[in-house]
């Protein structure tokens, strides 16, 4: 079907792509997927909203339609889309100073932002600005996710222990409070939290088709109801989720007054790119876990219709969850129908079983995201990157430790940045490197072996990289080193096979090495130029300074014209005849092989 259908009609129903992956055992998996999911998501939903500044049923509301709307039309297949910690707290930073939260015209404002953010999201699709994201590389994702895992469980931590943390602290106030209350723990919080915990990893062991969120929430729910009927919850303390509100999401509309859509515009692109980058983020490190290819563009479009059709419905900005997409992928989905079933099934749980959420401890849903947060760190991956390269472990380091300390938008910014410095300093210094004819080929390729002689009037040299305005300064030291270690080597052919790119300052550098080396007495010559690489300085008419007759295709043709030029008098006093053309010239009777050392140019 993906092969018979038109590009522009996969575009527009993306679902198109997956939908052939859905079988009886797809459908069987991503059902307990999307049950879990929405289980999981009935206190998420309300603290999320109670952070946005909304009224608690507003969290639910979001979890539910978007969910639907982003699997559809997005591109991640384990994605599921809802109210997050960071949008949450953008959106109340961006609101609060125009309206009272949880008021009436605080919700109308909510549900305006969450519009205009799903227009500029489907708009920055259809741009395809969706390479934006190409700047967070693989190991800002990795470090980012393990960060961010950590997160998720330390904020579990006053629920699993039952100790009184104040919300909204950094993670090492968190472990300090901690630290200072650990006379305090609970134990039979704890208690219900460590079943929870307990019973999940020896499912997940044992019996790995069992649902086994769903069977250590149970055991959790159990056990807090059995310790507080034997011991009375007034000497147990243990807290649970609570009766939520059983409503479907009603129809709301977007205020579209000019002054109101003035009011909201500065805060559209920070709660834009912060629900896009969250997501993207999401999306890329589950599917580095599954190996499925992310299409950046069109789940900026999901995302973004998701946001649209839900303002219709009642639901603020809804992004990416790490929790619920966790939990999704950890549960077992196949595919985006679990997402679905998710948002589906929620409105099903909000109706008939939200009373008995008054029964599940909030210890247990802490065990519960304490699993998928052991399971968000990709302990092989990490160990993988820090045996490879130094400079991508400090990467994943740094983003790490910012993901824990600074909000996350910035961790990941500063992922991005540093990832970005570290290839502008590998690009800006090219690899320079000498070449010579090997005298054991019968057609004397070039190679790279310092204990070969080099022909005492010709230079050969590789340059492997881009000639752009970062690099010209270190190639052009380069050159200057070769040419001060040998003068009389005043020919450089130079074998531009492995340049992919020249701009202007790269061009540049060309012409003035080009005349350098006239005023010499030799050339610079250019052998396997690439056509998409020489077209900027015929545009720019820098081949006029080089020489359109120094540039060659053939390396006989090349060493032909040069060996033209060279002085026959220092040919006659050399015997290396690295050249198959010097043999050519007679040798000078008792002649010493020519060695111009720097301490002989000197």
């Amino acid at each position: 079907m993906q092969n018979t259908c038109p590009l522009w009609l996969i575009r527009l129903f993306p679902f198109i792509r997956w939908w052939p992956m859905v079988n009886r055992e797809t459908l069987k998996a991503d059902t307990l997927a999307g049950l879990t999911g929405a289980i999981v998501v009935l206190p998420q939903g309300v603290a999320f909203a109670v952070i946005a500044g909304m009224p608690p049923e507003y969290g639910l509301y979001t979890a539910m339609v978007p969910a639907v709307i982003a699997a559809l039309f997005g591109s991640s297949w384990h994605l599921v889309s809802g109210p997050t910690t960071a949008a949450s707290l953008v959106l109340f930073a961006s609101l609060s100073a125009f309206a009272e939260p949880t008021t009436e015209q605080y919700v109308a404002l909510a549900i305006t932002l969450t519009f205009m953010v799903g227009v500029t999201q489907v708009a920055m699709g259809w741009a395809r600005l969706g390479t934006l994201v190409n700047f967070i590389s693989h190991s800002v994702i990795i470090g980012f996710t393990a960060g961010a895992a950590i997160l998720i469980a330390s904020n579990q931590i006053k629920h699993f222990f039952g100790v009184d943390i104040p919300r909204g602290l950094h993670f090492h106030e968190i472990l300090i409070h901690f630290a200072g209350q650990l006379g305090q723990i609970n134990p039979y919080v704890t208690a219900a939290g460590v079943a929870t915990l307990a019973s999940g990893i020896l499912i997940k062991r044992f019996a790995p088709k069992v649902p086994y969120m769903i069977v250590a929430m149970v055991v959790g729910s159990l056990v807090g109801v059995l310790l507080d009927a034997i011991y009375g919850s007034s000497v147990t303390h243990i807290k649970t989720v609570g009766a939520l509100p059983a409503s479907l999401p009603p129809l709301s509309m977007p205020d579209f007054s000019t002054e109101t859509l003035k009011e909201l515009a500065p805060a559209v692109l920070a709660v834009t790119l912060l629900a896009l980058t969250e997501a993207i983020s999401i999306g890329r490190s589950i599917a580095v876990k599954t190996g499925q290819h992310l299409d950046s563009n069109q789940e900026f479009i999901g995302q973004g219709m998701s946001n649209i059709v839900g303002s219709f419905f009642s639901a603020y900005v809804a992004t990416g969850s790490f929790n619920r997409s966790g939990v999704n992928y950890q549960a077992g989905a196949k595919t985006p129908i679990a997402a679905m079933l998710s948002g589906i099934l929620l409105v099903g749980v909000v109706l008939a079983v939200a009373p008995l959420a008054a029964y599940l401890p909030n210890a247990a849903m802490a065990g519960i995201l304490f699993l998928v947060a052991w399971g968000l760190i990709d302990f092989h991956h990490i160990k993988k990157i820090f045996q490879a390269s130094n400079t991508d472990f400090a990467v994943l380091a740094v983003t790490f430790v910012a993901t824990l300390t600074l909000e996350l938008e910035f961790a990941i910014l500063l992922g991005v940045i540093l990832s970005l410095v570290i290839y502008l300093s590998r690009t800006s210094r090219p690899r320079v490197v000498s070449r010579v004819p090997d005298p054991k080929d019968p057609k004397r390729a070039f190679v790279t072996d310092s204990r070969l002689p080099e022909c005492p009037q010709v230079k050969i040299v590789r340059i492997d990289g881009s000639l752009f305005f970062g690099a010209v300064s270190h190639v052009a030291e380069t050159l200057r080193e070769f040419r001060q270690r040998n003068p009389h080597q005043k020919h450089v052919l130079l074998i531009a096979s492995g340049i992919n790119f020249i701009d202007v300052a790269g061009a540049e550098l060309l012409a003035q090495e080009a005349q350098n080396y006239r005023r010499l007495g030799g050339g610079l010559y250019f052998y396997r130029i690439k056509e998409g690489v020489c077209g900027p300085l015929r545009k720019g008419g820098y081949i006029k300074e080089i020489g359109d007759e120094n540039m060659f295709d053939s390396k006989t043709e090349a060493l032909t014209e040069i060996f033209e030029k060279l002085d026959k008098d220092i040919c006659a006093r050399c015997d290396e005849r690295i050249f198959k053309e010097c043999e050519t010239v007679p040798r000078l009777e008792g002649a010493m092989k020519e060695k111009l050392s720097p301490v002989t140019a000197s």
